[in-house]
């Protein structure tokens, strides 16, 4: 039976987990997830675990956050006066906006904490400083 290699292009299935047993991704429910090995479709702990498997095969694995999304960066929290911004606005933890960074991209941001004077954008990555689990089918090497 063949198994997976750089460069081959495959399909999966997967569910994703934190450690505390948070379902935060799965392609269960839509398409399977199709990828080439070694083009940086997917993180690299993400293409490691499926390395060397066979069609049909399930395979679990644990990627940790420096594999994954690299660890949480203060200095991409950026704390913004409220004065500064729109008096129209509702701010509301854990809503995802649209920011520039400084060469002028739109970046998402989730923000973060609200205080009478403040607000805190968190521009990480939502899974950044997380160590990650995940649970991958092989259906096909394309």
């Amino acid at each position: 039976m063949s198994k997976v290699k750089k460069g081959d292009t495959v399909k999966v299935h997967y569910r994703g987990f934190l450690k505390d047993g948070t379902e935060f991704d799965s392609s269960r429910d839509r398409e399977p997830l199709q990828f080439q090995l070694g083009a940086d479709q997917v993180i690299q702990g993400f293409e490691d675990i499926v390395l060397e498997m066979s069609p049909g095969q399930v395979k679990s694995g644990e990627i940790s956050s420096q594999q994954a999304y690299g660890p949480h960066r203060m200095e991409k929290v950026i704390k913004t006066e409220r004065s500064q911004l729109p008096g129209n606005l509702d701010f509301v933890v854990g809503q995802v906006v649209e920011m520039r960074n400084q060469a002028g991209q739109v970046i998402p941001a989730v923000i973060s904490r609200v205080t009478d004077t403040k607000i805190y954008f968190d521009a990480n990555h939502p899974l950044a400083g997380k160590d990650l689990l995940f649970e991958v089918e092989l259906l096909e090497i394309l």
